[in-house]
């Protein structure tokens, strides 16, 4: 599955519109093949939150002057301070040394609390960015793992057996899952769910390429693992069903 064509030479970059074309596709593939499946309305999702993505990106990478102006403010105040309190030292008089180790001490004490403000204001507007990162690429976590809900009853073998058999229900009981799907069915239902989850780690991807913070492209990679061992569970599925499928017709 090609998402982006790129000339020898061109700047490799994964792009957003590619990803939401072959999303599309694939929507459409899942819908005339399998109409009301609950599976199209998965990747009607996807296809949404995918194509807020650019959006998100940019209003994260966008600089947040609330705490930027609040750090100034903050910095401000500070000199303020320190400028009245030299003014207002009255030079004439001969301190005590332990006067001195006392006023020494009260602005060692005032200079490391600025700091520390200084430092919070300064990674706050890191730390609201990232949090935001992490919230958008939970969501995509999220659909990955629907996407892995609708083909966990999906088993290849139980599919086989009854083309085998020509048994009715293999035993199966009251609330045993139904499955209606045929061979060929299921080759494509398992298919799809693999194409879409291998979709959602190119989205995640993005982030990773637009936010490169550690904790957002560690965040990218999970997921991306994720979906690539769900993807390999399916492909797990469909090797056993052609296995099976060419056993019985030999």
């Amino acid at each position: 599955m090609v998402l982006c064509t790129m000339p020898v030479g061109a700047s490799q970059k994964l792009e957003i519109q590619p990803i939401l074309r072959t999303l599309e596709r694939l929507n459409i593939r899942i819908t005339e093949r399998f109409p009301g499946a609950h599976l199209a309305e998965v990747g009607e999702k996807l296809h949404a939150v995918a194509d807020d993505t650019n959006e998100k990106i940019e209003w994260i990478k966008r600089p947040l002057w609330w705490p930027r102006i609040l750090t100034g403010f903050l910095i401000f105040v500070g000199l303020l301070g320190l400028i009245y309190g030299i003014q207002h030292l009255d030079f004439s008089i001969r301190p005590q040394f332990a006067d001195l180790m006392g006023v020494a001490e009260a602005s060692i004490n005032n200079i490391l609390l600025i700091g520390a403000a200084l430092f919070f204001l300064v990674g706050l507007e890191k730390r609201v960015k990232q949090t935001l990162a992490i919230k958008y690429l939970n969501e995509l976590r999220a659909i990955a793992h629907i996407v892995d809900m609708h083909q966990l009853t999906k088993d290849p073998t139980r599919v086989v057996a009854k083309l085998r058999a020509k048994l009715g229900d293999l035993g199966d009981t009251e609330h045993s899952p139904k499955r209606t799907l045929t061979a060929f069915e299921l080759q494509r239902y398992l298919t799809y769910c693999s194409e879409m989850l291998s979709l959602i780690g190119k989205v995640a991807a993005l982030y990773a390429q637009s936010l490169p913070e550690d904790v957002v492209v560690r965040t990218a990679n999970e997921i991306e693992s994720l979906c690539a061992n769900m993807s390999q569970k399916i492909w797990q599925k469909l090797m056993i069903l052609n296995i099976e499928l060419e056993g019985s017709s030999n």
